[in-house]
Formats: structure tokens, sequence, C-alpha cells
């Protein structure tokens, strides 16, 4: 782990030294690309890594100042790759700062300490990605005017905050790939998360190439909010067992996410896309409109819901499952077998201090029988 101290160290460049030392390694190539800002000789390279490139000025006759937007290209590769490394360097700080501290007064399994760090990373991001997609659709107004998704496509003009909030939510999801070695996942849990984080790649990239930014900024803000909950409950019930109860909101939010979801992307593909003007595939003007690449996107929305609800139905099952078994035990717990006590065992035919005699006959009478 990066910015940790230990007093015996590994072999350099072993697996142990680069897992615990990868953050530093990061830090030192992003350091690099921030000193070629210095120099006139390697400035235009660096800037390439660190801005946002591709920028477009717009003169309109209503504002005096132009608009500045910017548009997608190759370029962006080195701006996600150093955005990449800011998110590996980040996740290193968040880890060693205030999830390890937490873990050590919680005394966690090695299960739950995975979760429990898991949960923690994602909480963190889905929180900062929500709040900032939400400042997005206030100031554009997407919300406010459904038929902005699609009026006016392709939309190969992007807004400063638009462009740099996809290049951050690309370069921390590729980030993700490389966390799974140096956070030393255990192997159970590795295809897991391998099936999430390529979903996220590939929805978040084909929305940004297609030039669907706003579909999918629309889209992942909700998704963001029901995960936040998810892990936010999940690191409360880590702490104590007894905190259920988002769990319950969460189950709420995710059917109503998937339906909004569904409902936004039949909209757009189904009825907004087919029925604008600018029909026709052109890679030049970033036109992708056609009838095969709108049932494409339609069908990767539509079955990757279906996989998520069914995911849903299974965890929901097994939730049910524990706690009827939970609830199964106690009732047994309570109710035990009425055993007879030792001193009633004692004091044989006896009730209420009162002798019972087995039979009609007393011990007096016997005992005047044998004489």
């Amino acid at each position: 782990m990066g910015f940790r101290k230990k007093n015996k160290s590994p072999p350099v460049l072993s697996h142990e030294f680069v897992i615990q030392n990868h953050a530093d390694m990061v830090s030192c190539v992003a350091m690099i690309i921030l000193l070629g800002l210095m120099f006139e000789v390697t400035a235009k390279f660096a800037i390439m890594f660190i801005t946002v490139q591709y920028n477009v000025t717009q003169t309109l006759d209503d504002r005096p100042e132009p608009l500045v937007h910017y548009q997608y290209g190759p370029k962006d590769i080195a701006t996600v790759f150093f955005y990449l490394l800011i998110a590996v360097i980040l996740h290193a700080l968040i880890q060693e700062y205030v999830l390890d501290k937490i873990n050590r007064r919680l005394h966690l399994s090695k299960t739950k300490h995975s979760k429990f760090n898991e949960s923690g990373q994602l909480a963190a991001f889905y929180l900062f990605s929500f709040v900032w997609g939400c400042s997005i659709l206030t100031a554009e107004e997407f919300v406010t005017n459904p038929t902005f998704l699609w009026e006016g496509y392709p939309h190969t003009r992007m807004a400063f905050q638009v462009k740099f909030f996809y290049i951050c939510q690309i370069a921390y999801w590729f980030h993700a790939l490389p966390e799974l070695y140096f956070q030393k996942v255990r192997k159970e849990d590795i295809p897991r998360q391998l099936y999430y984080i390529c979903l996220y790649i590939f929805h978040i990239t084909g929305a940004y190439v297609l030039n669907l930014h706003r579909l999918g900024l629309v889209l992942l803000v909700p998704h963001y909010l029901v995960e936040l909950l998810f892990h936010a409950s999940r690191l409360f019930y880590f702490s104590d067992e007894n905190k259920q109860k988002g769990f319950t909101l969460w189950a709420l939010l995710f059917v109503i996410a998937r339906l909004l979801t569904l409902t936004l992307s039949v909209l757009t593909f189904g009825f907004g896309l087919s029925r604008t003007d600018n029909q026709g595939f052109s890679l030049a003007q970033g036109n992708f409109n056609v009838l095969t690449v709108r049932m494409t996107c339609l069908s990767a929305i539509c079955l990757t819901q279906a996989w998520m609800m069914w995911k849903f139905i299974n965890f929901q099952l097994k939730k049910w499952r524990e706690q009827s078994q939970i609830q199964a035990s106690k009732k047994k717990a309570v109710s035990p077998k009425i055993k007879p006590s030792k001193k009633d065992s004692s004091r044989g035919g006896s009730a209420n201090g009162v002798m019972k005699p087995d039979d009609k006959t007393s011990p007096r009478a016997r005992k005047s029988k044998a004489s």
C-alpha cells in the first residue's frame, strides 16, 4: 500500500514491493508530467496530458463573449491516462488515512474487510460524482426539457464541465482494473468486480464516443445515487449489523432507477432519434443516427438492466432466506422443551408439599400387615 511505513521492506521490484509502493511510483510519474510544464520544449506534450483538448470557440450575436465548447479526439487518451494516475493516488490516500484506520477499530474478518474497503472507495466516488453530475444537470438544464436529449443530434460539442466529467469517469473506471492487483482482491471477488467495471467502461465510453453524453449524464446521476445508498448502507451494516433500514430504501430506489433508465432509453432511441431530420452515419460529422446503432445501444442498455434486476432478485432472495433462518432459530431458543427439574424429581409423587400415595394403601397399613 502506498504511503505506508514498514520496518522490513520487501525486495525491490517484487510483487509485494510494487503493491506497497505503487502510489509512490504513480506519484513520481504524475510529477514528471507536471514538471514538463516548466520547460518550453516539453510544455506542449505536458499540456496534452493535463488540460482538456479540442476546444471550439463560437461567437453569437446575442452574447458579447464567445462560447467555448469541446469535442473529443485521440488526444483525450493522454488526458485519461493522467487522471487515471490521479485516481490511483487518491485511492491510496483514502485507503491509508480513512478506511484502514476504521478497519483497525472494527476488527472485521477478511471477507468483511475486503467488502468494507470496496464499499468505502465506491461510496466516496459515487458521492463526488453524484454531486458533480447534479450541478452539471442544473447548469445545462437537461432535466427540465426531455426533448433536449435528442434534439440537435449529433451533440458533438460539450461544455467544459461535461467533457471533464466524462474524462474523470473513464479514468476512474480504468484505474479500477489495476487496483484489483494493488488491493490484493480475493480471487472469488475478482469476477464480480470485473463485470461491473467493464460495464461502466463500456457504457460511459460508448455514450462519450457516440455523442450521447446528454443521455449518459441523465442516466448516470440517479444510478450513482442508488449505488451510493447501497454502499453507505453496507458500511453502516458492517459497523452494526442491526442497521439494515438503508437496504429497504435502496431496494425501492433500485427498481425506480431501472424503470427510469428503460423509459428514457426507449424514449430517446425508439422515438426521439428515429424522428429527427438528421438521419445517417458519418464519422466525420459524429453522426451515428442509424437504425443499427440505435437498436444496438437500446439492446445493450436493456440487457444490462435485465442482468442487474436478476442480480437484485437473487440478492433479495438470499437475504430473505437468511432472515427466515435467523427468526426460526430465535423461536427455537425462546420456546425450549419443558423438562422436570431436579427438585421436582426428588420429591417423587408430592404436590404442594403433600405426599400422594401411588396406591390406595398407606405406609401405616403396610407396616401393620408386616407385623
